[in-house]
């Protein structure tokens, strides 16, 4: 269950990320990544970091790059929040945006269908 705390936590390193990625980034593969979510351990020492893609791209890929920048997302994230320990990262694609698009599509269909008949 989680904590106020971590709750707080977890979207605080959601937004300073996203800043991160957005204004500080060189790459301009990850000058295209949403973060969607993060989730933090309760001692605060792991963080998940969901994310998603604006422009279509091997998944993998992205993900290894994003996990190979975790150093410097990690030092940068330390100069901005104000925690004893940064959280260590990983980052995971979130697939739910990808869902409720594949299911907002099936609705459709159906619904063409119905007046077509």
């Amino acid at each position: 269950m989680n904590s106020i705390k971590t709750k707080k936590v977890g979207s605080l390193i959601s937004r300073e990320l996203s800043s991160i990625i957005l204004e500080e980034s060189r790459d301009s593969i990850l000058k295209n990544i949403v973060i969607t979510g993060c989730d933090v351990s309760h001692d605060l020492s792991f963080a998940k970091v969901y994310f998603t893609s604006l422009i279509n791209m091997d998944i993998p890929k992205l993900e290894k790059e994003l996990n190979e920048a975790t150093k410097f997302l990690r030092i940068e994230l330390s100069k901005r929040i104000e925690l004893r320990h940064t959280p260590a990262i990983k980052f995971i694609y979130d697939k739910s945006i990808a869902y409720g698009e594949n299911i907002e599509n099936i609705i459709n269909e159906l619904h063409k269908d119905k007046t077509n008949k």
